[in-house]
């Protein structure tokens, strides 16, 4: 079983504060604490754990600059076997579906039976890679998958659906799936195992290399910008409303139009 599994870079702002830069489209990075994607290191540990049990290889790829390869290495000490990271000027400002198209051409000279990501990222929250992934490569592919089981030439996913509810599927392989939280636990990795990961090779792959054109990359092949990002404001103050519960949701609908919220 030989399975691709796609990771990220990611800034940790659970206790952090985060400063838009002055174009306001992207956060001042200096400062803060990046790590691979929660996710992402689910879908690490479930690939490994295929592995473990009926042998193969496991190949980490990301896209991003050198301070990736930080990711890659923690996968290395996870157990994948390969790491191959990404990085062209050409790539920057691409949408979820032009990083996809990327991703998929990454892997066009690679046998691989299986390809996972995070179910999303936890810097922009979409969950669009993984399908559009499988599009690009016209292949099967189950989202939000909180367990695995590995039958002849298919897989036997659970999909976590709304209400507490699960979707149980069967998929011919090869196929792409987003790996959910709380999936595995994922093992403890030591700084011994970093240390002997920072050892294996990181295979750099560019424009060139992938065969894309330029113009179907970046913004200029991006369908979806970034126009502007912005903290929302903290607001403490507190209106208690008086009254029916007619007139209160006369008084409420009043306010949401003073703020702009109905025409």
């Amino acid at each position: 079983m030989d399975i691709i599994v796609f990771v990220k870079r990611v800034p940790d702002t659970s206790e952090a504060e985060v400063v838009v830069a002055k174009d306001s489209r992207q956060i001042v990075e200096q400062g803060l604490v990046f790590d691979i994607n929660e996710c992402d290191r689910y879908a690490v540990e479930e690939a490994v754990r295929v592995k473990e049990k009926f042998g193969g290889t496991v190949t980490a790829i990301t896209l991003g600059p050198e301070g990736s390869d930080d990711t890659l290495r923690r996968c290395l000490a996870t157990g994948a076997d390969k790491a191959v990271r990404l990085s062209d000027p050409s790539f920057a400002g691409s949408d979820a579906a032009v990083l996809a198209r990327i991703f998929a051409r990454s892997v066009k000279d690679i046998h691989f039976d299986l390809v996972m990501t995070g179910a999303q990222a936890s810097d922009d929250m979409q969950a669009q890679v993984g399908p559009a992934i499988a599009a690009h490569l016209n292949i099967p592919h189950a989202t939000l998958v909180n367990h695995l089981e590995v039958l002849d030439n298919k897989i036997k996913v659970h999909r976590e659906l709304e209400g507490g509810l699960e979707e149980v599927l069967e998929i011919g392989l090869p196929a792409v799936i987003t790996i959910q939280t709380g999936i595995n636990e994922p093992r403890y990795v030591s700084i011994m195992g970093i240390r002997k990961a920072s050892r294996q090779e990181i295979k750099l792959a560019n424009l060139a290399e992938i065969g894309l054109n330029p113009g179907e990359l970046g913004e200029a092949g991006s369908k979806v910008k970034v126009e502007r990002l912005f903290i929302p404001p903290s607001i403490k103050a507190t209106e208690i409303l008086a009254g029916t519960p007619e007139e209160k949701a006369e008084k409420l609908a009043v306010i949401i139009k003073e703020k702009g919220g109905l025409a």
